[in-house]
This record gives C-alpha cells, structure tokens and sequence, in this order.
C-alpha cells in the first residue's frame, strides 16, 4: 500500500470547497452543448427546463428509500444527494413538467427486512407517486418489491442485491453490483498485469455479495483469488489481510464501507506493504476515512461508475459542482453517493419533461426509460437497459478508475472499462 500522506483533514476540506468555489465564479451555468454519447455539460438542454418552479402550479412527488439510520450504512449520503438534487430542480431547472415543484416522499430501512413492507405499502397506496428513486437499499429489499408491486418503477444508481438486479420494472442507471464490479477484473489484467489478487471484505448485507462478484470477474480474467471476510467490528485486520495472502499477491481489493476501509489501511501499513496496488470501490472516498487516517484518504486505485467530485478534468463535474454550491453544499461532490443521486433525479427529470404532466403514468415512464440510451448525467455515456436477460435491472456495465495522489489530487488511469468477455451476470 502507498502510505497516506498526513494531511490536516481541514485542508483536505480547504482545497475541495476552494475548487468548488472556483468552478462556481468560473463555470457558467451554460457549458457549451451535450452531445451524443459525451459527457453532460448543460443541466438546462439535458432536462430541458429553465428558472425557477412555479409554487402555484401542484407538486409533483417521487418515492425515495434508502437504508438509513442503523449499523448498515452503505450510502446514507444517497438521501441528502437527492434532498439537494430536487432543491437545484426546483430553483434552476424549472421543477418538472411544466414548472411544477418536485417533491420527494422519503422512507428509510434500517435493520430488519420486514421495514421494506413498510415502505412499499406507503409508495404503493400514494397515488400522487407514479416512480420511485431508490438509493444505497440494503435492508428490506425483498419485501419492498412485495408490497410496492410490479406498477409503480423504482429508478436506481447503482443497486446492490440479486433481487434489484432481476426486477423486471427497476432501472439501475449507474448499473448493478454485478455490473460495475465485473469491470474489476479488466482493470486487473489489462492495467495491472496481476496474476494474484486477495480480497478482504466486510461480512454485511450487500458489500459481501460485491466481493463475490468481484472475485468472480477476476477469476474470468485468468487471476488467482484469495478471498476473506471480517465482521463489521473487528478493528485490527492484519488477521485477515495476512490470510488472504496481500502480502504476496498482485493486487488487493478492499471491499468494506468506510470503517472497513480506515482499518484495512492501518493493517496494510502494519504489514508493510509499500508497492502493490490496491483498489477500491468508492466507499473508502469519505471525510470519514479521512479523519480516521490522520487527515487525508489512503493513495489507492479507486474504481467508480459514475463521474468523480475530484476530477476537475472531467466536463461532467464542474456543473455538478456548482450546482451543489448554488444549493449552499459544494462539500457533498466527495460522496459518490450524492453523484448517483443528482444522476437519477436529473435523468428522472429528463424523462418526465418529455412525457409531459397530462401524459404522466407509471406505464409511461416505465416504457420512456426502458428506451433511454444515454449519455447518463454524471455517468457512462451510453446505458442499455435490459441488455443482460439475467438482469434486467442493470442499464449500465461500465466504471472508470483512477489513482489518488493525496491532498485532493486524483490521476485518471483508465476511461469507462467494462467487464471480461467471459464474466457472466447471473
């Protein structure tokens, strides 16, 4: 592991909220013109609204669910993205549909799985909520689908179960666990040349069936897996690390939320591995992985299937950024939580926009998304949905990586990657 440089967590602060102040003096809301297949510049032409909603004209609401609130926390940063999304539709774009406000009726998991009747009920007896937007779901997923039905569609960033990917009616627009991990295993052998990888990962709902996946594509592509888990407790992980063989092997992947991704940069440090790659999913890109590393994130390799809130060369995030600092939260472009929910709240937007309020209806928009081929605000540029059988959920297969350097400073590696020829979606 590349040790973390030991930056003040207040600078690391510092310089992302002076990039963002700079983007928003610098960036006109206007940045030039999207085209097929690039990146989202324009939030005005991509959803095509201006201005401010109209208050007079009545709202229009979307379900939201997201786990929240207990010890399983996968993206809880999910909600506040959606909270600001509709906050910038509704000063900037022109609220919905014509000028009517966009509103979003919120219900959260936390620990058990019966939660998610709970709040499939609320959504599916609310007549005024035609989609769902479903977030970072990693508690009550099955019983959610129950109660919710097959009318009402559910559109997702990335979704993280078996049972989000093979729903018939949901859109993943930033893919499927399946889908966005699979490009591991390209990235470990046409850029890293590894022949040996080990895996170290949390034994919780979700985060334990993305290392399955990622051991299965790197497997297609021909490397040696070494796989452990560890509870969510556990502090010391020099345990499991030494017994996935990271020491030795090509390449080591984290798969671990926030917590998980402090502890094993300490274990990895302890062990004294200064050379072999690591790379993670964008979990570990946190303040708090920050603050329990002694100011600054760990030098890894970061795979993400969205846009990343550092990378200032990338067309996409400047108008994200300054977006969020024109709803009072430039902060929140680290959180690859609150990328995937600007994208599906602006996308959602987009498609609503073109059905028109009169027209409106669940079936409507479930047959307006299920033909939309991208480019995919602050994410791949062109999305499928339904392109695997397997999974009808997954609309995307493609995540980008990048290297961080410290102090805030990230080096692309590779464009959008998609998985190894021989990977399947099961």
């Amino acid at each position: 592991m590349r040790s973390p440089e030991r930056v003040p967590l207040r600078r690391l602060a510092i310089v992302f909220a002076a990039a963002a102040l700079a983007l928003a003096v610098a960036v006109p809301m206007a940045l030039g013109h999207d085209e097929a297949g690039g990146p989202v510049t324009n939030y005005n032409t991509y959803v095509g609204g201006h201005g401010a909603a109209n208050p007079k004209l009545s709202p229009v609401y979307v379900g939201a669910i997201n786990t929240q609130g207990g010890q399983v926390l996968v993206g809880p940063g999910w909600t506040q993205g959606v909270l600001t999304a509709i906050q910038y539709v509704n000063r900037y774009l022109g609220g919905v549909m014509g000028g009517h406000p966009l509103r979003a009726v919120y219900c959260f998991t936390t620990s058990a799985e019966e939660e998610g009747t709970k709040c499939g009920q609320r959504f599916a007896n609310d007549k005024r909520i035609k989609v769902v937007e479903f977030g970072a779901v990693a508690v009550g997923n099955q019983s959610f689908y129950a109660a919710l039905g097959n009318v009402k569609p559910t559109v997702g960033g990335v979704e993280l179960f078996p049972v989000d990917a093979k729903r018939k009616n949901g859109f993943a627009l930033f893919g499927t666990n399946d889908s966005v991990l699979g490009p591991w295993g390209t990235f470990g052998k046409d850029v890293l040349h590894a022949k040996t990888a080990s895996i170290v990962y949390m034994q919780v709902p979700g985060i334990d069936y993305g290392a399955t996946v990622e051991k299965n594509s790197l497997e297609s592509a021909g490397i040696k897996v070494t796989m452990v888990g560890f509870p969510a407790t556990a502090t010391d992980l020099t345990g499991p690390l030494t017994a996935s063989g990271a020491q030795n092997s090509d390449m080591i992947i984290p798969q671990t939320p926030a917590n998980g991704c402090v502890a094993v940069a300490k274990a990895l440090a302890s062990l004294g591995k200064s050379s072999t790659p690591v790379v993670s999913n964008p979990l570990c890109l946190t303040p708090e992985v920050a603050q329990g590393l002694g100011g600054d994130l760990a030098k890894w390799d970061y795979g993400i299937a969205s846009s990343l809130g550092f990378d200032l060369s990338d067309p996409a995030v400047p108008p994200f950024v300054k977006g969020l600092t024109l709803v009072g939260q430039p902060k929140l472009a680290a959180d690859a939580w609150v990328i995937v929910a600007w994208g599906q709240i602006l996308t959602t937007v987009k498609l609503m926009n073109q059905i028109g309020f009169a027209n409106m209806t669940s079936a409507k928009f479930t047959s307006t998304i299920r033909a939309f081929k991208g480019p995919q605000a602050l994410g791949a540029p062109s999305l499928q949905c339904g392109k695997y059988p397997t999974e009808p959920a997954a609309c995307n297969d493609q995540t980008q990586f990048f290297q961080y350097q410290g102090a805030g400073k990230f080096k692309r590696i590779t464009g959008f990657l998609r998985p190894p020829p021989t990977f399947k979606l099961e």
